[in-house]
């Protein structure tokens, strides 16, 4: 299977997305994305402030050419990701705002996002998702814990330094590897500890 689900929501780290993504569309077929209002307003404060409200064209926003993402609008429940019969390699939640978060762990499915998510965890498929804050309250350590519990893979958004990083773009990029082989690809970006790259 070579379709991936990625969401992004409204937490900030837009270029956690934005890195991911460029990845993901070279590493699958297809990708299915979905991006909720609060994060297209993060993207345009961090990013590119010539993105607009509902301005979702993925070559616009990566920069790069990638025909084979499609856009879903995260309202439409008739789309692939919000059914169990539709199989995929996974689900990326990158970034994900604790509002994303708490609503998943409690089973509230009141759009796409949360409704493909809870369709991960039903059919024991992977689900990452890469949250986004600081500190953490009581109430949010206890939603990621019973989604850990639930069978989600939760990775903050905490990027290493054993590979000595020199730009932003390097620490980003710790984070996005280890969430690319968490679905399933041998990524390259960034080496494995003490392996031979040369291998």
């Amino acid at each position: 299977m070579s379709t991936l689900v990625v969401a992004v929501t409204g937490a900030s780290g837009s270029i956690y997305a934005q890195r991911f993504l460029r990845c993901a569309a070279k590493e699958f077929e297809r990708v299915y994305l979905m991006m909720s209002d609060q994060a297209l307003q993060v993207w345009r404060t961090e990013l590119d402030p010539s993105i607009t409200q509902g301005d979702a064209n993925p070559e616009r926003l990566l920069g790069v050419p990638c025909a084979n993402i499609t856009v879903l609008d995260r309202k439409d429940y008739f789309s692939p990701p919000a059914s169990g019969s539709f199989r995929h390699a996974g689900m990326v939640v990158i970034p994900c705002s604790m509002g994303t978060a708490g609503r998943i762990a409690n089973g509230i499915s009141d759009d796409l996002v949360t409704r493909a998510a809870d369709v991960c965890l039903k059919e024991k498929r992977p689900l990452v998702l890469v949250v986004r804050e600081t500190p953490l309250n009581l109430i949010q350590l206890r939603n990621l814990t019973q989604l850990a519990e639930a069978g989600a893979t939760v990775m903050p958004a905490s990027p290493g330094f054993y590979h000595r990083p020199v730009s932003i773009e390097e620490l980003v990029d710790s984070v996005v590897a280890r969430v690319l082989q968490h679905v399933g690809v041998d990524q390259r970006i960034v080496p494995q500890w003490q392996v031979d790259q040369s291998e």
